[in-house]
């Protein structure tokens, strides 16, 4: 189980009761990781005399506040169970939904999503940009589901591990999974009001998503074959400028208009020179991805099972 924290100090205690409650109920070794993300509160002092007291914890604590996706990335790397559990610190979400995401992934999943099917936060500045960010990415990635920003989520190690996890990326762990051919469901879990602390999140981080967005949509159809992508928007205006100059040419020529004052004529040209540069970033970028595929011995696909 893999817990990113940050000034999480009145609600650490109590996450760590509730959890040697419900630890010993799901009937397997289990080791719970709690990642301090550069806290300014006394969170890290917690977790050092947490670890000391509770043989199933492990902690880490980072230099400083690097965000939840390097912080989830942490303690993914270091976690050594073939099922790995996220969980927030801050109580909203309840660990004892866990054996329900376990089971359903005894089902046959790879990754299991916690749906916050009750929300407890307030509507104007969670719930609805929350909505319309899940409808979003559900309907420009095809990975359907009802809450991408619910942390408490199971996966298979082999499916989580090694995926690169950076900036704000947390939130699209399961379009990721997707793009490794990981079968994905969800089940309701409770949601509590948060109770400590102060939200991390807000309004503020609306462009981010669609940003973020924009990147995932780009790692589902291009991340192999950028050319494909490039290629075709330099091509579209290279083939627009080349008809505009062609246009202004059998003005010039045959019909004897003069065009060196026209708009039209530094159109053509500007879209003749992007389309030639765009072409040349994807002939570039294919040449990086060949190189970093073939170099760094990884693959572009991955296998479920191997039969005999």
């Amino acid at each position: 189980m893999v817990i990113p924290a940050y000034n999480e100090e009145e609600a650490l205690p109590r996450l760590l009761a509730r959890l040697e409650e419900v630890l010993p109920e799901l009937g397997r070794p289990v080791e719970v990781i709690i990642v301090d993300d550069g806290s300014t509160d006394g969170t890290p002092e917690i977790l050092r005399q947490a670890v000391k007291r509770y043989p199933w914890l492990r902690g880490f604590i980072l230099r400083r506040n690097f965000g939840q996706s390097a912080a989830l990335t942490c303690g993914i790397e270091a976690a050594r169970g073939k099922i790995i559990v996220t969980l927030d610190a801050d109580l909203q979400n309840d660990p004892a939904d866990i054996p329900l995401l376990l089971a359903k992934l005894e089902e046959g999943y790879d990754v299991v999503s916690g749906w916050r099917k009750d929300r407890q936060d307030p509507w104007l500045s969670r719930k609805i940009p929350s909505r319309v960010a899940n409808w979003l990415i559900g309907r420009i990635t095809g990975v359907r589901i009802h809450d991408y920003g619910c942390t408490l989520k199971a996966y298979r190690r082999e499916v989580i591990q090694g995926i690169p996890i950076y900036g704000e990326l947390h939130r699209f762990i399961p379009v990721l999974t997707d793009l490794r051919g990981a079968r994905i469901t969800e089940v309701p879990v409770r949601h509590y009001p948060r109770r400590f602390g102060q939200s991390k999140y807000g309004l503020s981080r609306t462009y981010r998503v669609l940003l973020d967005l924009l990147l995932m949509f780009f790692f589902q159809r291009f991340a192999t074959r950028p050319l494909h992508f490039f290629g075709l928007l330099g091509l579209f205006l290279f083939v627009s400028g080349f008809c505009i100059e062609s246009y202004l040419s059998i003005l010039k020529i045959f019909y004897h208009q003069r065009i060196g004052q026209r708009p039209l004529l530094l159109l053509g040209a500007l879209l003749i020179i992007t389309g030639v540069n765009l072409l040349g970033t994807g002939l570039l970028a294919e040449l990086l991805v060949r190189s970093y595929y073939e170099g760094s011995g990884r693959k572009i696909y991955a296998v479920r099972e191997s039969l005999p």
